[in-house]
């Protein structure tokens, strides 16, 4: 049979409680006022009853996911929940002890308000310090936990962007990339110097933009829609006719961010993968627009989904490890076939 587990937290709990408790029982042993009967009730009763005070606490926190705040706006809550638990703890510790106390000392001749104004202070005194440890050790080790986390989360995210990066700057020095680039200028010098000068400007700055735009792993709607219109225009002095684009540009604020080289990961497989396996080559169709308060990016070109190039599929299953662990899964991606075109979506908080 299995054994059932108890989890760290209520392991916690217990020990805790039960340490506490204990310790006023040695307090009654040095005084010589200790009795087992009740020392044994008391035990039982402080932990059911605290880790149960304690665990409505967590309940409440968790329900008003106090665990995700920043520091300074949890202290604040701490700072209130302190004299309340407090007052909880005595308000449940009074009745406790009296009756106990009435059970194995005084058999009922002890008078509740009497015995509550005695010690009314310094059960408070104790409950507000009991309290506080307890609430400053929950609240460290989920925000010690939570910090862990984030710092893990930011690590694959960096090495997520950095791989994109890595993925981004081999496409552009692809030998393949560079010769059809260099033999697309070398022909527009007979032809067209005009167009020469423009494609090395192009190339320079596709390249640029691979090796010299540090670890920033957001950019600018704007200056990821000019990265893409490069690398388009670029592809296009080489495919000629075969090649057309449209962009469709329908957000106020082309400041937002995105994540970068995302919208370029998108337009590079609909040209290498869909354009330029087309002998008639095709329209990329690139359309941005707000809905409610997500941002929404689709590339539209004509062929056919292959979802098991290696290639693409990287490049893809590593664009939605960034967007799940950027955005905690409010972000969404896809790639679907529709009827002779393949569609990719992506739909991102502007927030």
């Amino acid at each position: 049979m299995e054994r059932t587990q108890i989890s760290l937290y209520w392991k916690c709990q217990l020990i805790g409680w039960t340490t506490a408790s204990l310790y006023w029982a040695f307090v009654a042993i040095t005084s010589g006022q200790f009795l087992w009967g009740l020392g044994f009730a008391q035990l039982v009763t402080d932990v059911i009853l605290y880790a149960g005070i304690t665990h409505l606490y967590k309940l409440f926190a968790e329900s008003n996911k106090w665990q995700l705040l920043p520091l300074n706006s949890l202290m604040v809550r701490m700072f209130i929940a302190v004299p309340v638990m407090g007052i909880i703890y005595t308000c449940c510790t009074i009745p406790k002890v009296y009756f106990l106390r009435t059970m194995f000392v005084n058999s009922g001749r002890l008078d509740l308000d009497q015995f509550a104004l005695t010690n009314i202070s310094g059960i408070f005194m104790a409950g507000i310090r009991l309290m506080s440890i307890w609430l400053l050790a929950y609240h460290l080790y989920h925000y010690a936990r939570r910090e862990v986390a984030l710092a893990n989360e930011n690590a694959v995210l960096q090495l997520g962007f950095k791989q994109a990066q890595l993925d981004n700057l081999s496409s552009q020095l692809n030998p393949h990339f560079l010769f059809n680039a260099l033999n697309t200028v070398k022909s527009l010098i007979y032809t067209r110097p005009d167009g020469a000068a423009r494609g090395i400007d192009l190339l320079s700055e596709i390249l640029r933009n691979s090796l010299y735009r540090g670890n920033a792993m957001m950019v600018r709607l704007d200056e990821e829609i000019a990265l893409v219109k490069d690398y388009l225009e670029l592809e296009s002095m080489r495919m000629e006719e075969r090649l057309r684009f449209e962009f469709q540009i329908n957000v106020p604020d082309l400041s937002v961010s995105i994540p970068r080289l995302s919208l370029q990961l998108l337009v590079e497989n609909a040209v290498k993968h869909g354009i330029a396996k087309r002998l008639t080559g095709g329209k990329v169709t690139i359309a941005t627009y707000q809905q409610k308060d997500f941002l929404c990016v689709e590339v539209t070109n004509p062929g056919k989904l292959e979802l098991d190039n290696e290639n693409a599929g990287i490049g893809l299953e590593n664009l939605k490890n960034r967007l799940d662990i950027g955005y905690k899964g409010a972000a969404k991606f896809n790639i679907s076939q529709h009827e002779e075109n393949v569609l990719a979506t992506l739909i991102i908080p502007m927030a």
